[in-house]
């Protein structure tokens, strides 16, 4: 009998995914490292940022280490400092800056999976960040360490890995409450197993947590004071060089369409134009320096690459005659909407001001959104 082989997956691990870097990197840096570490904190960020097109060589092998996060290398190196001192790292920003892809990255890099991996919601419990049990094994044998059905956060625990929790304020605080003692005592307490050695489940060398946390979610848990003390914080900004952002939205969001089964025909104006729109709206000024009303919504690049990705799919199996630019002032209007259906008079606005104005400098791009302004409504 035959195995059918296993479907390709939308969105491959960075631990798979870059597996043939890492690999690359723990044999090319053979520095010490922290205990548990794959590669020494020099290597972790070389894998996060690349090695600048640089080849790296180790023996007759030799590579170009791909860079995968964009942002400050500063902030990066306090990260892996972070990590290498076995204190829990917090990363905060606006929806949208690549907090949770850099999370990953660095427990990949770090112990080698990502998975261990908690979302936080208003639904998560505190099972889910500390144990459960298996209620079958449970009832016939009654509590036991095989029962036990330890979360990602006690398996990391245990194997000294890197824990992640995703949207650490939307759990609820006596949640959060949670990690405060895991976090400073680094042990998890398992009462039922009370006089036997699985009583308490300690923390092997290292472990530790990665949070992450957005800035402008409505509705999240504030988090206490004691957890705060347990954090190093990091904020995590918008990309600030407008060609870097151009290049990361032209990589994901052709890798996005590529998934798709299609080909990738948005040519760089119309990414110019959408990165730059994107750009405007979120700064409050345009890059010319004209004032621009910000909408509630947050313009994120992550936001971006969606954008991208629907122009480049709609182009590929339903625009027969290609017309790409036509289809952006639609797809910034369902953009700017989600939050407040007001904000679509600031990007009336934004395009009765800035590009107005850029169309009769002379730009063909922006004279063509101009023209499109009847797209946008009243």
């Amino acid at each position: 009998m035959s195995t059918a082989p296993a479907p390709d997956r939308q969105i491959v691990p960075p631990e798979d995914r870059y597996a043939a870097e890492l690999e690359f990197l723990a044999a090319h840096d053979s520095g010490p490292r922290p205990p548990g570490w794959r590669l020494t904190p020099r290597a972790v960020i070389t894998f996060v940022l690349g090695s600048d097109g640089e080849k790296l060589k180790h023996g007759r092998k030799s590579m170009a280490v791909e860079r995968k996060f964009v942002g400050e290398r500063a902030l990066v190196e306090r990260c892996v400092v972070t990590l290498a001192g076995e204190r829990g790292l917090l990363l905060v920003g606006e929806p949208g800056t690549a907090k949770s892809m850099l999370s990953e990255l660095l427990a990949a890099a770090v112990c080698g999976t990502s998975a261990l991996t908690v979302q936080g919601t208003a639904g998560t419990t505190e099972d889910q960040l500390k144990y459960g049990w298996n209620y079958a094994l449970l009832l016939a044998k009654g509590p036991s360490r095989e029962a036990l059905v330890p979360s990602p956060v006690l398996t990391a625990m245990t194997t000294g890995a890197v824990a992640r929790v995703e949207e650490v304020t939307r759990c609820l605080p006596e949640v959060q409450d949670a990690l405060v003692s895991l976090l400073s005592e680094r042990r998890i307490a398992v009462p039922e197993l009370a006089g036997t050695p699985d009583a308490q489940q300690h923390a092997a060398p290292g472990f530790t947590l990665i949070a992450t946390a957005n800035l402008r979610d409505k509705g999240v848990s504030e988090m206490s004071a004691a957890l705060k003390r347990r954090f190093n914080f990091e904020t995590v900004g918008p990309i600030g060089d407008l060609a870097a952002e151009i290049d990361l939205v032209r990589r994901q969001s052709t890798a996005a369409v590529a998934r798709a089964g299609a080909p990738y025909a948005v040519d760089d104006a119309v990414l110019e134009a959408l990165v730059t729109a994107f750009r405007d709206l979120r700064t409050g000024r345009s890059v010319e320096g004209w004032d621009v009303e910000r909408p509630s919504t947050v313009m994120s690049t992550a936001e971006a690459v969606s954008v991208a990705t629907a122009l480049g799919v709609t182009a590929a199996y339903l625009d027969a005659d290609g017309d790409v630019l036509g289809r952006l002032p639609g797809q910034l209007v369902g953009v700017v909407r989600k939050d407040d259906p007001a904000d679509a008079a600031r990007l009336l606005g934004y395009w009765d001001g800035a590009v107005r104005r850029r169309a009769e400098q002379g730009s063909a791009t922006w004279r063509t959104l101009w023209d499109l302004r009847p797209e946008l409504g009243d």
